[in-house]
């Protein structure tokens, strides 16, 4: 993300330019991990462009409020897995925007919070929903009522990331994390990971039962696969797999 003069806030033509960035990449088959970055120094996404909010009316607010739900959960429907790396502040909607990735790696100075009632408003783009699969009903309640920030640190001790990093002198130690982290996810089975994002994702929005059948299918999908005869070939030869997405 670069728009310095806004600190990555989710305006119109921005949020155009990330579901064509996002329609790239699901056309691409090669593509098995997404880091989310930003190139503004100090800053994930500040979160909904307020200046450009103001000049809208009240018709045109739930619109667009509509269209960042959209944009959030096409990012949480991605195939391949997504991490953030937040190495800055991540408020409001950037931190919406981070909790629809599948991984959060943060710096220990970033600044994350869902900061919308201290604006007169609430979280719009998903995030009543998403903050408490990562924290806990309770603590999500308190950190929207409060609209408190927390550090990359405090973030890791509640779990809404996976993992804090100490920032270096370039600003970018969490990128380095989350894009590493990334090439743990390449050489794995891409099939097989995405199968195993759709069961988890899926799986969280039905009860134990519709979940495990949902397991099942994703299993049965996977069976067939080249990749899995690999897998297993590689095993039996005692060698690295060489897996193709086939």
């Amino acid at each position: 993300m670069n728009r310095p003069h806004a600190r990555n806030s989710l305006g119109k033509v921005f949020v155009s330019e990330w579901f064509a960035a996002l329609d790239q990449l699901r056309g691409d088959s090669g593509v098995r991990a997404v880091v989310v970055r930003s190139a503004v120094k100090g800053v994930f996404c500040a979160g909904a462009d307020l200046k450009e909010r103001e000049q809208m009316s009240d018709a045109e607010v739930g619109p667009f409020v509509q269209r960042l739900r959209t944009l959030m959960d096409e990012i949480a429907a991605f195939p391949a897995p997504t991490v953030a790396a937040v190495d800055g502040f991540a408020l409001g909607g950037g931190l919406e925007l981070a909790l629809a990735c599948d991984l959060r790696v943060a710096a220990s100075s970033a600044i994350l919070g869902l900061i919308e009632t201290t604006r007169g408003l609430l979280p719009g783009a998903g995030g009543t929903q998403r903050l408490p699969r990562c924290v806990g009903t309770g603590l999500a309640k308190e950190l929207i009522f409060t609209g408190r920030r927390v550090d990359g640190r405090e973030a890791a001790g509640m779990g809404l990331v996976n993992h804090a990093v100490q920032q270096n002198q370039d600003g970018d130690a969490a990128y380095r994390r989350a894009l590493a982290l990334a090439l743990e996810i390449v050489p794995q089975a891409p099939i097989a990971v995405r199968l195993g994002k759709v069961a988890v994702s899926r799986g969280m929005e039905v009860d134990l039962a519709s979940g495990l059948a949902l397991e099942g299918l994703c299993y049965a999908q996977n069976i067939p696969t080249r990749d899995r005869r690999e897998g297993m070939a590689a095993f039996r030869e005692k060698r690295p797999p060489r897996f193709t997405g086939q």
